[in-house]
């Protein structure tokens, strides 16, 4: 079997690719995800997928290597990780009674072939109408400050909206899970082989 590396520090990425049961090593692709001048979130998120696996990849030519982005979007303004409770609260109270579209992008690099697969999933999510005393209890208690959007959909976060949609509710967590199986499964790496 060939060798199946994710290109991401990411603990969430991590736990979505383990429930593949595939074997995987997981290394940090340190790359610059500053987006470019007029670069929409879907371009962004492609272009960072492709930048992560490629990197990688130089160091690990002979393995498969899945690089992922993930972006959240209101009003066409990208929302960043915050990174702190302040950057957090304001980004909440943006999303409150809105829509916010999350984007998604996975990119499998075979490094045998040279081959590539690249996707970009989007997934929208309605937000409830939130106070102040709502999300401050939410970000003490989750404390979301290294996810896009500033909450977690695996956990509390789900009290926040009013409605998902999408192909992928693995997308929302950060990993296209069922694009990434099909991508495998072509590549000879079926989770079920």
């Amino acid at each position: 079997m060939k060798k199946i590396i994710l290109a991401s520090s990411s603990p969430y990425r991590r736990a979505l690719l383990h429930r593949l049961g595939l074997p995987f090593d997981s290394i940090s692709p340190n790359i610059d995800e500053t987006a470019l001048e007029n670069e929409g979130p879907a371009a962004l998120v492609s272009r960072l997928a492709y930048e992560k696996a490629h990197i990688i990849s130089q160091d690990h030519p002979d393995a498969i290597v899945i690089g992922s982005d993930q972006v959240a979007t209101i009003n066409n303004q990208i929302l960043t990780k915050p990174g702190n409770i302040e950057t957090a609260y304001m980004q909440l109270s943006t999303c409150s009674g809105n829509t916010v579209t999350f984007y998604t992008s996975l990119c499998v690099l075979d490094g045998t072939t040279g081959n590539q697969r690249k996707v970009v999933e989007p997934f929208i999510v309605g937000f409830r109408e939130l106070s102040e005393q709502q999300i401050m209890r939410y970000l003490e208690i989750e404390q979301p400050f290294d996810c896009a959007g500033s909450f977690k959909s695996e956990g509390l976060g789900v009290t926040l909206f009013t409605h998902l949609s999408g192909r992928d509710p693995n997308s929302l967590v950060g990993l296209p899970l069922i694009e990434l199986t099909s991508i495998l499964q072509s590549l000879g790496l079926d989770p079920l082989g």
